[in-house]
């Protein structure tokens, strides 16, 4: 790609950017947030103008893109979405480097993205990140407990239907029994930014979610150790999706807390599955 087109490219780029910003300013509630959006939306409109005095063209938004990013806001939050779509900063420091050598004015771009924008971002108020501790523990434990009671139950009872209606009952119970814990835990907390009635929904819903994904392959399948695989590849899947959007709105490494997580999650399976051989083999449990 020859110099003129990258240039192009990267004035698409920040007009669509600029479009993105000002949609999510338009769609917040928060007073905040949504000053803080426009404050962005209008760099990176100044951006724009700055290629297109370069290029001496218009470009026309990518507009999927846009539909994209506020839909993946909606969903995961504000922090996320943003900090996803700034992820190839570093390419475009790189970028902004080789250019202002012929074109100095872009050198002021690169600074704005680097410190200013990042700055603004890091200031969103983002609820779903403010509860990610509490969506965190109730995928754990979830995670944890089921993977290993599902194992255990597998050998133990070889019955899939069984073992599924046993599973959901225990699952519901224990979300129930998370979603107090984390009310109470939020309450003893004292932190002003969270609201623990909030906080035991998020754990509760995300024990039960969990608690169903992991159980569906018991009432889908007829086959015991082929709905334990199917379970084990779901718990990976909720690991590494889950491991993956804190990596990205918190900005730390993934591969270190996926491989933790996923290692407690198999192992604690491993282990259940063996106590689950003991019943059926050493003590004679077998329904």
């Amino acid at each position: 790609m020859d110099l003129r087109a990258r240039i192009l490219a990267q004035q698409r780029s920040e007009h669509t950017e600029h479009l993105i910003y000002r949609r999510l300013a338009a769609l917040s509630r928060d007073e905040r947030n949504r000053k803080v959006l426009e404050t962005v939306a209008q760099d990176e409109y100044r951006h724009y103008e700055v290629w297109r005095s370069i290029t001496g063209q218009e470009v026309a938004p990518r507009r999927w893109l846009l539909g994209w990013y506020v839909l993946l806001a909606r969903v995961f939050g504000l922090s996320f979405a943003l900090k996803l779509m700034e992820g190839g900063e570093d390419r475009a420091q790189t970028f902004y480097r080789e250019v202002a050598s012929e074109f100095p004015q872009v050198a002021a771009i690169g600074e704005d993205e680097k410190r200013h924008e990042k700055a603004l971002v890091d200031r969103l108020n983002d609820e779903r990140l403010a509860y990610a501790g509490a969506v965190v523990l109730g995928l754990n434990d979830a995670l944890v407990e089921l993977t290993g009671t599902l194992a255990g139950l597998t050998l133990a009872f070889a019955n899939s239907r069984l073992i599924a209606v046993t599973g959901l009952i225990m699952g519901i119970a224990a979300s129930l029994s998370m979603a107090s814990s984390g009310y109470l835990s939020a309450q003893e907390g004292n932190d002003e930014d969270t609201d623990p009635l909030k906080s035991a929904l998020y754990t509760g819903v995300a024990y039960l979610l969990t608690v169903v994904v992991l159980v569906a392959p018991y009432f889908l399948l007829d086959s015991v150790f082929v709905a334990l695989g199917v379970m084990l590849a779901s718990s990976v899947l909720i690991i590494a999706g889950y491991t993956f959007y804190i990596a990205v709105a918190k900005e730390v490494a993934f591969l270190p807390r996926f491989a933790k997580m996923a290692a407690i999650s198999v192992g604690v399976a491993a282990i259940s599955f063996g106590i689950g051989w003991l019943l059926k083999t050493v003590i004679g449990v077998d329904v």
